[in-house]
């Protein structure tokens, strides 16, 4: 398996903004305010992209699927930080499922040495663009000035 395979299997796309390529895989009925109730993505990330710092409204779960593990940074509102990885290798503390908290900030790539991670995330209600937002690197490196290199690394235009 390659990911132009994972590309043609699942139809991926461009993620606007953030990095990667995904496909929405779920979408729950619509409530009253016409959100879906819940929503559902696979992705991929290549050794050669990343995913950029963003942070959502509401919690997302992320969850490995295949290939090498993800490192992700976690930047929490609280002012505190972490790095997560998810993967395969639970002994080793990898996470095959990580919980990100809402209004977190996240970012990933592929751990060093790795070609590909395939992996979902899910959120309730329903991921929007609307409840996106796109890290600006002055000022989490503000926040957070002991990741200053990591955030750089995470963070695009």
């Amino acid at each position: 398996m390659t990911p132009e395979d994972l590309v043609a299997h699942y139809g991926l796309e461009p993620i606007p903004r953030e990095g990667g390529l995904f496909r929405r895989t779920w979408s729950g009925p619509e409530g009253p305010d016409g959100t879906p109730a819940g929503s559902a993505i696979v992705a991929l990330l290549t050794a050669d992209g990343f995913s950029a710092l963003h942070r959502l409204p509401g919690d997302e779960i992320w969850h490995f699927y295949g290939g090498d593990p993800l490192e992700m940074l976690l930047l929490a509102p609280d002012g505190t930080s972490r790095t997560s990885v998810l993967g395969p290798d639970v002994l080793a503390g990898q996470q095959p499922q990580l919980v990100v908290p809402a209004r977190t900030w996240m970012g990933g790539r592929v751990r060093a040495g790795g070609a590909w991670t395939l992996f979902g995330c899910t959120m309730a209600p329903a991921f929007t663009y609307e409840g996106y937002e796109h890290g600006d690197a002055a000022d989490l490196t503000a926040r957070h000035p002991d990741r200053a290199v990591r955030i750089a690394e995470l963070c695009r235009p």
